[in-house]
Parts: C-alpha cells; structure tokens; sequence
C-alpha cells in the first residue's frame, strides 16, 4: 500500500449538523485536502490536545495511551487505509510488531496527537476524494475580495450570468464551491461524488 503523511490542517463545525465537526487534513508534500466528518466528543478531545489543554483525570483517549505506554508499547503510525460505502477505516500501526488494530479515524488521529505518531492516508484514497487546495484558496480570495468590495457579494460562477442553462456538472460544480466557501466539508464530499459518478 502506498500512503501520503497528512497532517491536521484545522476543525471546524458542520453547519447543516449541530453534533458534526470536519475536520481536515492536509497532504505534507502536497496541495490536497482531506475532510473527514466526526463526531463532537472526538472532536473536543483533538482540538484539547493540539491546544495543550489538561483534563484534571485521564479522559478515554488519555487513558489509552497510558495503557499502551505502561504495556510497553509505542503508536507507530496512524493509517487512514480503506474508503468503503461513504465511511473511512483507519488503523493503529505499533511499532517493533505486526500488530494492527482497527479504529475510526477520529478515535485513531485523537490517539496519535497524543503519542505523536505520524499520520497517513492510502494513496488511493486520495487519489479519489480529496479535494484540491486550489479550490479552498480560490474560496479564501473570493472572500477577501468580498470583505474590502461591497459590490462583490457572490462568487464568480454566479456573477457571470449563463447565456443557456446550467448543465448538471455545471450546477455540481457551483454547488462544490459554495460548499467549500462556508466550509460544509461534509456536503462538499458528497458533491464530489456526485461529480465522479457524472464521469463514469
């Protein structure tokens, strides 16, 4: 398997679910991104670690890697491995073992922020749905433009006004945008499917 070292780009809240958070990942030697959809509590307990937040008792992914530090054992890496039916399958690679222990992707990057382990994604995972840096920078200039223009005030596929109706990948396409643009990550990978399926 070949696979890419990400690192946590940043978290944020999805806005279409008040329990769901995104959280993206970034290719180290790259321009992809990856969004991931998690839940709220492993949410918390990643952002809580890359702050350097404290808990006064062991929380679940503390108390882990405590298990794992008294057994003697060290997190080689983290491995985002399998995309299957919309769902990502990560596992726990420890070193100086053959050992491998399956787990969602939250709980295994919560754990690996902890042990500082690398982080990796299958290559051909991202191959097939991550998303173009491109696209999120060209979102950030288009929101620059709008907070020192007044007149800008949406993006430019709906400023050029179509002389014929939008084609299916057309709209697809809008809808990506504006998706990336208030950082639904969630809907932007559900988009992108729905545009991979048009080329097949």
């Amino acid at each position: 398997m070949n696979k890419i070292q990400v690192d946590i780009l940043g978290l944020s809240i999805n806005p279409n679910s008040q329990r769901a958070y995104a959280l993206l990942l970034k290719e180290v030697d790259g321009t992809r991104r990856l969004p991931i959809v998690i839940g709220e509590p492993e949410a918390q307990a990643i952002a809580n670690e890359l702050e350097g937040v404290r808990p006064q008792r062991p929380m679940t992914h503390d108390l882990l890697r405590n298990v794992i530090e008294v057994l003697g054992a060290s997190v080689k890496e983290v491995v985002i491995a399998e995309l299957r039916e919309g769902t990502f399958y990560a596992k726990i690679v420890f070193e100086y073992s053959d050992l491998e222990v399956d787990a969602r992707p939250s709980d295994a990057i919560a754990l690996a922020v902890r042990c500082n382990a690398p982080l990796y994604i299958d290559e051909a995972i991202m191959d097939e749905v991550a998303l173009r840096a491109e696209d999120v920078q060209e979102v950030d200039d288009d929101e620059t433009r709008e907070d020192t223009d007044p007149s800008a005030q949406s993006t430019p596929v709906e400023r050029e006004a179509p002389s014929q109706p939008m084609t299916e990948r057309q709209r697809l396409e809008q809808e990506l945008d504006q998706a990336i643009k208030v950082e639904d990550y969630e809907a932007a990978a559900r988009i992108r499917d729905e545009l991979q399926q048009l080329d097949r």
